[in-house]
């Protein structure tokens, strides 16, 4: 099922292929995509994809007057994974979920994310349950909205940001299309937002480039986009085979909403 333009899903390309809560599926097109500091090729839409199909499992496994929320996202690259993923162009990168454990105030999904046969990562998304809330924001009917551009900073609504010191900063612009059902920027633009940076980082710290690795997201409060809303990210450890760099989204108020580590290796 495709989604429409105006939507984060569909601005992305994101199709789901099937959903309950035993399993779910859906893909996403990730090849040819660049990281807008870097001009390098990015793996950022998996965690795109993962947030949708690792919190369908959990949406799908709420009970009466529930919602769901969600709270970490992490994402384990297979070596090689980016390397797949560009050697099959055309080629969408397929997730597939399943529930892990039991149902409480909090669920936990478990993906798996492939290219053709070869399997390119491992992903994990923890949901907890609130009540349902009002005001909802409408899902549009049918088909609508076009996509203001093809690259993926275009498709963010990201520009680089100005920095004076060794940070890395990618300004989030408002953009209605990227805001979720409750009115803030979906969790897997968000994630996607702090891989770029955090993998920029890294590059911008060393000679030889480094591969993510791993992406850990703790979500803490609600993104706003515009204003002020910017992604950040600083190397913590850079070394001759790996890398480690903390990353932030902090809303248009200025309070941190979004916390990351990512860990590359060369």
């Amino acid at each position: 099922m495709p989604y429409p333009l105006d939507t984060p899903l569909g601005r992305f390309g994101i199709e789901t292929l099937q959903e309950s809560p035993q399993r779910c599926a859906a893909s996403i097109p990730a090849g040819g995509m660049l990281n807008p500091v870097t001009g390098a090729p990015t793996i950022a839409p998996l965690a795109m994809l993962v947030d949708h199909v690792g919190g369908l499992i959990n949406h799908h496994r709420r009970g009466n007057r529930e919602w769901t929320v969600s709270s970490e996202l992490a994402l384990e690259l297979s070596t090689g994974a980016a390397e797949v993923i560009a050697s099959h162009p055309g080629v969408p990168v397929v997730g597939v979920s399943r529930p892990m454990g039991r149902k409480g105030n909090a669920a936990l999904g478990l993906c798996e994310l492939s290219v053709d046969a070869d399997v390119v990562a491992t992903a994990t998304v923890r949901s907890f349950y609130i009540t349902a809330p009002d005001g909802l924001t409408a899902w549009p009917d049918g088909p609508s909205g076009s996509l203001p551009g093809s690259t993926l900073a275009e498709l963010m609504a990201v520009h680089v940001g100005e920095t004076g010191g060794a940070a890395t900063v990618l300004v989030q612009r408002a953009d209605p299309a990227l805001n979720n059902s409750v009115g803030v920027v979906h969790g897997g633009v968000a994630s996607m937002g702090l891989e770029l940076v955090g993998s920029a980082a890294l590059d911008g710290s060393s000679d030889t480039g480094f591969r993510t690795a791993s992406l850990r997201v703790n979500f803490l409060r609600p993104f706003h986009g515009g204003g002020e809303a910017h992604y950040l990210a600083k190397p913590l450890h850079v070394g001759r085979s790996s890398g480690v760099a903390e990353t932030q989204a902090v809303g248009r108020d200025g309070r941190v909403a979004i916390l990351a580590r990512l860990t590359a290796y060369r």
